[in-house]
């Protein structure tokens, strides 16, 4: 199915990254009103797939199911193939809960020490 998005359409970004939340209203910036999930109140959905891919479908579902709105988003993580991909889809999980990517990081560096 092809949806045509009309020019000030409002979309909602599947994130509460203030990070990715800037780079799609630069990208989309006069073309689209960008809202995120976070500034919606909509919470994070648990990220139950096995790839990126599915991860994003599932948060993008997610964000439109509770708002309504057209949704988009992405999912991404690092795969070291020294690591036989890991930590993949759990990128976020190795950073801990406070996100703390420079422990995710170090937890790389550790196991390819191993």
């Amino acid at each position: 199915m092809t949806l045509k998005l009309d020019a000030g359409l409002k979309l909602v970004a599947a994130t509460h990254n203030p990070g990715k939340a800037k780079e799609l209203h630069a990208l989309l910036e006069g073309r689209f009103e960008v809202l995120t999930a976070g500034a919606l109140g909509i919470l994070e959905p648990d990220e139950t797939e096995t790839t990126f891919v599915g991860n994003a479908l599932l948060k993008a579902r997610h964000a439109a199911d509770h708002s309504g709105q057209i949704a988009l988003a992405d999912d991404s993580g690092l795969s070291v193939t020294a690591l036989d991909g890991q930590p993949g889809i759990y990128s976020a999980r190795w950073a801990g809960p406070t996100k703390d990517f420079g422990l995710a990081m170090d937890k790389v560096a550790e196991r390819i020490e191993e």
